[in-house]
């Protein structure tokens, strides 16, 4: 059958699903962004929910008669209140290790040395000023716990999950994501300050 000159016009200016195919073409880029937004969202709600939780865990711990169990546990129950534990197969793994200084300046302060040979690092060989009393040159004069009065904690806590959309799995991404956060608190002036001495230690 032969079509005439004014039904292949007709044919050529029918637009009927177009928009269907247009849409087929656009959805999958639109839902992976859309997918993309939500994740960076929640992203950053899970960081702000983590940084409150361990800011309020300092205050708690900079008070004498807090348990350190206490604070732990419940920082560990404001976190994870807003990561996805519905599914079995979400894995939260969650980690609190406190460090303490003698004070502010002493935060990511490295052991005093004798540089011998001018190289800038510490040598076995090289005298230092064992600072802290664990008997081993250290890079951060920082002690493992939540010390004694006056002392300045330093609290770090760590959160891996697994993301709620699978955008990062369809980009051959894991789809497990890690957030941390820390904090710096004074403890309470509640007695006098134990004394720390530094001693020289020589091989």
């Amino acid at each position: 059958m032969k079509l005439g000159p004014f039904t292949r016009r007709r044919l050529a200016a029918d637009e009927t699903g177009v928009a269907a195919i247009e849409f087929a073409f656009v959805a999958p880029v639109f839902l992976m962004m859309l997918m993309a937004v939500f994740d960076v969202g929640f992203l950053f709600y899970a960081q702000s929910v983590l940084q409150g939780a361990v800011d309020e865990g300092a205050r708690s711990a900079s008070l004498e008669n807090t348990q350190w169990t206490t604070i732990k546990e419940r920082v560990s129950r404001q976190v994870k209140a807003v990561i996805p534990v519905g599914n079995a197969s979400t894995d939260i793994s969650f980690d609190f290790d406190p460090s303490y200084y003698a004070n502010y300046k002493d935060v990511n302060l490295p052991e005093d040395f004798t540089d011998k040979d001018g190289d800038g690092e510490w040598d076995p060989n090289e005298c230092y000023v064992d600072r802290n009393g664990n008997g081993s040159y250290d890079l951060d004069v920082g002690l493992g716990g939540r010390g004694g009065a006056q002392d300045v904690v330093w609290l770090h806590a760590q959160v891996t999950y697994k993301r709620i959309f699978p955008l990062w799995a369809m980009l051959g991404q894991s789809q497990d994501y890690t957030i941390s956060a820390s904090t710096f608190l004074r403890n309470q002036p509640f007695s006098a300050q134990a004394a720390r001495v530094g001693v020289a230690i020589c091989p």
